[in-house]
């Protein structure tokens, strides 16, 4: 049986790497996604374009006015001279954020009376202006603080563990490595016997002494070595040319990639046994890749999802490796908790490929 499987795996080495198309998706496609995609995907708003109208003719609303010029980040696009200006560059997105400061602003504050200054922001991007707010509300208080005739009786004291500059990259960068794993063993197992189906080479593999069992080990030890190996580069590029820490246990977080990447290729080979031709092949991986990124937590928290779809989050293994991810990348996180990840993709992953296996004993039969 040993030795049946041992060829079967050659064969699918030999096969994988002289397909054109899957060394573009082994090679290519990740080092692309990784070069690319982490810029793309930061959250990070380092460019604010800035609009002021400024209404007040005393000093102090000039100096508000030039702390939000001087801030970092903030660039001054356009001084305004009256409201109807606002909506215009608003409109046309010519402005990421206005400052509007009314007239009297400076005798007001002088007077300890209200002095409100209102933000503009574009909340097409929510989440875009939820930053933006945030930046001017710091500089505000600031201003508040610093013009405070008294002690204030409290002040914040703000301080972020595990990412303390908050770089969006330090929480995405972990995020893809289960993404570029994900895409590349579900791309390599979902066309394995696809393709093998459209040569011809499928049907005398089902005729062979090989047990349908052994089809499955001979077709997922070639995608778990590539995946494997291709977290390495992951891992490299992430610490040394993003600057993301790897703070916790090596072994632990490929103890919980090799599970990881075990359901994937169970789903692969599930996808690809269903399917007649590539084509199907790939919309099979293209369905179930866009719901198990969205359903995974890597953009949003699943626990700002409805319950229902919290649910469904259970089945989705990517949910697991992503906490595995991130807590080792970042806070060193204890093995019991990554223990408690591992389980439920290791059922997901038996489940997928006794699945996969009586499908191919179906073809048998």
């Amino acid at each position: 049986m040993w030795g049946r499987i041992r060829a079967l795996i050659i064969k699918e080495f030999l096969a994988t790497l002289k397909d054109k198309r899957s060394r573009a998706v082994i090679m290519a496609l990740p080092f692309f996604q990784l070069m690319v995609f982490p810029y793309a995907t930061t959250l990070d708003v380092t460019y604010i374009r800035l609009g002021v109208l400024n209404k007040d003719s005393g000093i102090l609303g000039r100096d508000l006015a030039a702390r939000f010029t001087a801030g970092q980040g903030f660039k001054l696009v356009e001084t305004l001279t009256h409201d109807a200006e606002i909506t215009q560059l608003v409109n046309t997105g010519d402005v990421d954020l206005v400052l509007h400061i009314g007239e009297n602003f400076s005798q007001h504050l002088k007077q300890r009376r209200s002095a409100p200054v209102q933000l503009i922001v574009d909340g097409r991007n929510s989440n875009t202006a939820l930053i933006l707010l945030d930046y001017a509300g710091q500089i505000i208080a600031d201003f508040n603080r610093e013009r405070a005739i008294q002690p204030l009786p409290s002040h914040l004291v703000e301080r972020a563990w595990f990412n303390p500059n908050l770089l969006s990259l330090w929480s995405v960068l972990p995020g893809f490595l289960a993404i570029i794993t994900l895409v590349a063993t579900l791309s390599i197992t979902g066309f394995a016997v696809a393709r093998e189906k459209e040569v011809g080479t499928f049907q005398q593999l089902l005729v062979t002494p090989l047990h349908p069992l052994e089809i499955v080990i001979g077709k997922t030890v070639p995608a778990l070595v590539i995946g494997l190996a291709e977290s390495v580069l992951i891992l490299l590029v992430s610490v040394y040319w993003y600057g993301v820490p790897l703070i916790g246990n090596l072994l632990l977080l490929y103890l919980g990639l090799f599970f990881f990447l075990l359901s994937s290729i169970g789903i692969g080979l599930m996808i690809s046994s269903l399917a007649r031709t590539q084509q199907q092949a790939l919309l099979g991986a293209f369905f179930f890749i866009v719901p198990t990124v969205i359903l995974s937590g890597f953009a949003t928290p699943i626990a700002n999802m409805p319950e229902w779809i919290q649910t469904l989050t259970y089945l989705n293994p990517m949910r697991y490796f992503l906490a595995i991810s991130r807590g080792i990348f970042l806070k060193d996180t204890p093995a019991e908790f990554v223990f408690a990840q591992i389980w439920p993709m290791a059922l997901i992953a038996l489940t997928a490929l006794f699945l996969a296996a009586w499908l191919f004993r179906r073809r048998l039969y």
